[in-house]
């Protein structure tokens, strides 16, 4: 078997362009996954200890309150700490800090607070059972206290780690296995997504050096067998990953390696400590709709059915009339107020409708506040003709049809503000992908016509995934994600986003 240098060398020679990262010697094992874990296990103390101590603040202020356990009196404040080491450990057995986590905020934040809500419904069910008199009101304010000070520091630590990773930092230095093919999509991905946290070293495709992809050029190639018409070894793996100090192995869907192999593979990898981690060839499936499930001794993968039951629209509909309702209600001065500045501005319309594409093709009226000038339509024709005659989400920077509060208003989305009429209407929702025009919904293919399976919204995935920075396959693929994984926990967190996105002024023009 060739050895790693040599291939080392051949891969840097064939490409003068290889990073940094490459060419760079091993690192120690990750030192920085340890003091993250330990960071994360102080900022949970931290948060206890606040939610506790001001859980007994408001409750009992400065009285000697005490938990009545038959003839003896527990003072409150010693059930507060009890309370608070027991949460702790809890968060810790139940994996709430468990490595896998580390970067991942919406399932790291689904394990803190199903630990949680586990706790204290233990709590409840002890406290019925035994007839102890806990003070409701203490467990009221403690469980959402507690809850949002975990969450809170755990936000805090993922963002100073994703800013690490952005440099270049607090990597897991990856090696990837598989064919050609598929190795190259998984590198494309995870280079397009470095707050991942995986820095590919080295891949292992069994093809010539000179058929290589620029994609796997510009990485170390710790071995190829099949140059010399060997099938790969599970110990050549293991060597490699000992010379290169790899931390983490990520198998392909297409992996040439037999179970039995995988299997030696993984027992090896459990005893160097480096995480092995298998790519399904599933895309743009959210992990709830994937179950796992051991049958005839086979780790077998269930993917569910992309459906909406009753249940889930009516959640979707009611979130929809109490957020448009109150939207309107709240903000009705200040639209008052930007339609006033619209008309004073040029005399023209303060409103501005247009037919849009909406749930299964039916069109609607969408509302907006005007930002282009009376003679947009007329400019149009000439306008798409400079960008290549595309209608799909067509845009153009400085676009000379827009006037000056629509150049403001189109910045902090302000424009959008009348559309909470359309959703109070059932015509749109609050979350979904943004309406189009017949022209674009022309120019769909057989695939994309899946957007149209839920209803337009005011703000979407792609809008705070980076809007209109994006380019069309990555704006289309986000909105075909948020059709086939809708939840409502996704739609709070693209609300949340939004926001943001709103306020960082992030692609918006």
């Amino acid at each position: 078997m060739l050895k790693v240098d040599q291939l080392a060398r051949t891969a840097t020679e064939t490409n003068p362009a290889t990073t940094a990262a490459t060419s760079a010697p091993p690192r120690p094992r990750a030192e920085w996954r340890r003091r993250y874990v330990f960071r994360m296990r102080w900022l949970d103390g931290l948060a206890l200890a606040v939610t506790l101590g001001g859980t007994q603040l408001v409750r009992f202020q400065l009285e000697n309150a005490g938990l009545h356990l038959g003839q003896v009196s527990v003072p409150y404040w010693i059930v507060g700490v009890a309370l608070a080491i027991v949460w702790w450990f809890h968060l810790e057995l139940r994996g709430a800090r468990d490595v896998r986590l580390i970067g991942y905020g919406m399932e790291e934040t689904r394990q803190l607070v199903n630990s949680t809500l586990v706790l204290f419904g233990a709590i409840a069910i002890v406290s019925f059972a035994f007839n102890i008199p806990t003070a409701r009101s203490y467990v009221l304010i403690a469980l959402p206290l507690g809850i949002g000070l975990l969450v809170l520091g755990r936000f805090l630590l993922r963002d100073r780690l994703v800013k690490q990773r952005e440099k270049g930092q607090a990597l897991s230095r990856t090696m990837v296995i598989g064919r050609q093919g598929a190795v190259a999509d998984l590198l494309r991905s995870l280079r397009r997504h470095p707050t991942a946290g995986f820095d590919t070293a080295a891949v292992y495709v069994p093809t010539s050096q000179k058929q290589l992809p620029p994609e796997l050029q510009r990485v170390r190639l710790p071995f190829n067998a099949l140059e010399r018409g060997e099938r790969p070894s599970v110990e050549g793996i293991i060597e490699a990953c000992r010379e290169h100090g790899i931390e983490t192995v990520v198998l392909s869907s297409n992996v040439p390696l037999s179970t039995e192999e995988i299997r030696q593979l993984s027992w090896l990898l459990a005893d160097e400590r480096i995480r092995l981690i298998m790519d399904t060839g599933i895309t743009d499936v959210a992990g709830p709709r994937i179950h796992m499930q051991q049958v005839a001794g086979l780790p077998l993968i269930h993917v569910a059915t992309p459906r909406m039951s009753r249940g889930a629209a009516l959640v979707k509909r009611s979130m929809d009339v109490i957020g448009s309702a109150a939207a309107l209600l709240i903000l009705s001065p200040v639209l008052a107020v930007l339609a006033l500045i619209i008309k004073k501005h040029d005399g023209g319309p303060a409103l501005y409708s247009h037919e849009r594409i909406g749930v299964d093709g039916k069109t609607f009226k969408v509302l907006k506040f005007r930002t282009m000038r009376t003679d947009a339509a007329e400019m149009l024709p000439k306008l798409l003709e400079e960008a290549g005659g595309k209608a799909l989400l067509f845009k153009v920077k400085n676009d000379p049809r827009i006037t000056g509060p629509g150049h403001w208003l189109r910045r902090f989305s302000l424009d959008e503000l009348p559309q909470f009429v359309n959703v109070l209407k059932g015509e749109m929702s609050l979350v979904g992908p943004r309406p189009q025009i017949q022209a674009e919904v022309d120019e769909y293919d057989k695939y994309m016509h899946r957007r149209l399976r839920v209803k337009p919204g005011i703000t979407g995935l792609w809008q705070v995934s980076g809007r209109n920075d994006l380019d069309v396959e990555q704006s289309v693929r986000l909105d075909l994600y948020y059709v086939e994984n809708w939840s409502p926990v996704l739609d709070l967190l693209i609300l949340v986003r939004t926001f943001k996105a709103v306020v960082a002024k992030e692609g918006a023009y």
